[in-house]
């Protein structure tokens, strides 16, 4: 389907590869691997044709159609989400327009009997044959079926695609991608911006394809199940393995351990050179000798060994203050806003714990994140145990780092002890090897900024970590040292995460998070996946957001007959005007109360836009969108303020 021959790309003074020669073939699922910067976003801007190489040829099939899905894309903000996964189906929507011309011309002449009149009649049953052999008649269905897979709910397709954060907005530019079914699929990073059940969905989808796909992924479970070959960018070659991720993880072992070989014995062979060389080049005698021997030195091709893979580094948290035996205990926890967000959250986190907080984005687990640490307020009771030292990895942590610090500063600054020795091999392990360790913050982009975040987190004395999306911009040899840090951690950890492979063999319990509730699931993450599995995803609630005001719960709580007494004179004896004025106060509090909750929901939103803006490197060192944030972040601070003071006022004239 499509044929790479002889590709070269050079961007400065070392190609990024060289002499790079493949056929991706029909039915072929390739994972397309290397190092950070080995040149794998280029090599797919390459094959769907919006970047051309140097040198060497990529021939496309003719009629071969390919969809591209790039890490970052500018997004239309003018139409539904139903309008726009409609675009997928242009062509499909041109035909039916053609057809119904077509049958109307059919229906008002009267001509039955002309050649004109006949080639019509053939031309539209041609035509509406081809229409239902695409199976056009049902796209409404599949836009609907895509959509639910990737995680919307029936209810969004007629909202706003401005409504939505850039994450699910670039989860409807997958749905239009999937929906055209190119012959190749060529995905960098699709599973950043999905939930583990959206990503169970396209991994389904991905194995039955009919076509071919190439992608980059930093999910290892995900692309080993979908995997049935892996392409190699390394030391600027492209080596063809035809297994999947996990048995080329042990081929490439096997590969690297005979270049080592190799390359040891070709820099003993070109040390004895040089050492006769040095010995005789005076010797007039051995003239002809040494001309030989450098022109063997001169042709030799220096073989590449890829760099020290620092994964199977040891790193280790330093030792902390014991925390009390229960670090987290929820009692009836409620959140809600303009909707509840969860209610009833009952649970207990024991000392040493390792947990995982799953489930569809928006169902809280951030949010009950923010009650834990204290930084939003809540209904119930939660306790934070004695003695517990919290470290919280966010995504906005990495705007808080000091920008005129070199990243060896940033981290030099908070290390103690023996770990001062092993700074360089620690950012060595997270891609700050080499002279990326004496950049300056601030011009680090958001992906570098967060992993610096994370190698800070991980030198603090804290006994109680709580992770929020980890792993979103670490490669996998960091996952693997991170995974290993947390495992050996003697304290408690939570770790909110939709990477099945990185929790696998950390966390021993599960809480999903759905329909307003949170429930507990003993075992690991695929414990608990294998479970939902044999329940037919029934337990999660597709329970529609409900609107709920203090007013409306202490009519629900209150029996009828009290809420009758309350409106008669023989109640309280109180006056027609009285209570007429006590029902406006009340109104009038609850419409405050509400549109606090509108403007906090608001800025909520605002503020997870402007996390996924300033986490791409090319808004990075953006001021203006920092100090939004900042100005945001205050605001709904002081509206939050607001709000309980409003509350209170309102659930005292409920009580009066």
């Amino acid at each position: 389907m499509i044929s790479v021959e002889g590709l070269k790309v050079e961007f400065g003074v070392k190609p990024l590869f060289t002499d790079a020669t493949f056929v991706i073939n029909d039915k072929d699922r390739i994972a397309l691997v290397g190092k950070n910067g080995a040149g794998k976003s280029t090599m797919l801007k390459i094959l769907c044709g919006m970047e051309k190489p140097t040198a060497g040829t990529v021939s496309v099939a003719s009629e071969s159609t390919i969809g591209y899905l790039p890490q970052v894309m500018i997004l239309q903000d003018d139409t539904t989400v139903r309008q726009e996964a409609q675009k997928a189906f242009a062509d499909i929507q041109k035909m039916a327009d053609r057809i119904a011309r077509m049958e109307q011309q059919l229906n008002e002449r009267t001509d039955y009997e002309s050649e004109d009149y006949m080639a019509l009649v053939e031309k539209f049953s041609t035509e509406h044959e081809r229409y239902q052999m695409l199976g056009a008649e049902g796209y409404e269905a599949e836009i609907e079926r895509t959509l639910m897979g990737l995680g919307f709910e029936r209810t969004d397709f007629d909202r706003p695609t401005s409504e939505f954060s850039g994450g699910w907005r670039m989860r409807i530019e997958l749905a239009k991608i999937l929906l055209r079914r190119p012959d190749v699929l060529l995905l960098d990073e699709p599973t950043n911006h999905l939930d583990i059940e959206s990503i169970q969905w396209l991994e389904q989808l991905l194995a039955t394809w009919s076509g071919a796909v190439v992608l980059v992924s930093h999910d290892r479970a995900f692309i080993n199940n979908v995997s049935n070959r892996t392409l190699e960018i390394s030391c600027g070659h492209v080596v063809d393995y035809r297994v999947k991720y996990d048995e080329y993880v042990v081929l490439r072992k096997e590969r690297r351990e005979q270049q080592l070989r190799a390359y040891e014995n070709q820099q003993k062979e070109m040390a004895d050179i040089r050492d006769f060389v040095e010995r005789f080049r005076y010797k007039p005698t051995k003239a002809v000798q040494v001309q030989q021997r450098l022109r063997q030195l001169e042709k030799m091709e220096i073989i590449e060994v890829d760099e020290v893979d620092n994964s199977a580094m040891h790193l280790k948290f330093p030792p902390c203050l014991r925390s009390g035996d229960y670090p987290v205990i929820c009692d009836e926890v409620k959140k809600a806003y303009n909707r509840v967000i969860f209610d009833h959250v009952n649970l207990t986190i024991k000392r040493g714990e390792k947990v995982a907080f799953v489930g569809k984005n928006g169902e809280g687990k951030s949010t009950l994140v923010k009650c834990i640490m204290g930084e939003i307020p809540f209904e119930g009771s939660l306790k934070v145990g004695h003695n517990v030292q919290i470290g919280y990895f966010a995504q906005n942590q990495a705007q808080l780092l000091d920008e005129n610090l070199t990243v060896f500063q940033t981290i030099d600054n908070v290390a103690k002890g023996d770990i001062r020795l092993r700074i360089n091999d620690i950012l060595g392990a997270f891609m700050f090897g080499g002279e990326a360790s004496d950049k300056k913050v601030k011009v680090l982009s958001g992906g570098e900024r967060s992993r610096l975040a994370m190698i800070r987190l991980l030198l603090e004395p804290v006994n109680l970590l709580i992770l929020d999306e980890p792993t979103n911009h670490l490669d996998m040899p960091s996952k693997d040292v991170l995974k290993e840090a947390i495992r050996a951690f003697d304290g408690t950890a939570i770790i909110v995460s939709h990477d099945r492979e990185f929790l696998d063999g950390l966390v021993t319990k599960v809480y999903e998070f759905g329909g307003g509730k949170v429930r507990e699931h003993i075992g690991g993450i695929y414990d608990f996946l294998h479970a939902r599995k044999i329940a037919d995803m029934s337990e999660l609630e597709k329970a529609s957001p409900v609107k709920e005001t203090p007013s409306a719960k202490q009519n629900l709580s209150t029996p009828l007959s009290h809420r009758e007494g309350q409106g008669g004179e023989s109640a309280g004896g109180e006056s027609y005007a009285e209570r007429k004025e006590q029902q406006r106060r009340q109104k009038r509090a609850e419409k405050a109360v509400e549109e606090c909750e509108k403007k906090i929901s608001k800025m909520e939103q605002r503020l997870k836009e402007l996390d996924e803006l300033l986490c791409d490197p090319k808004n990075a060192s953006d001021m203006t969108l920092v100090t939004e944030y900042t100005d945001t972040k205050r605001q709904m601070d002081e509206e939050v303020e607001r709000w309980e003071k409003l509350s209170e006022e309102l659930q005292e004239l409920l009580d009066a």
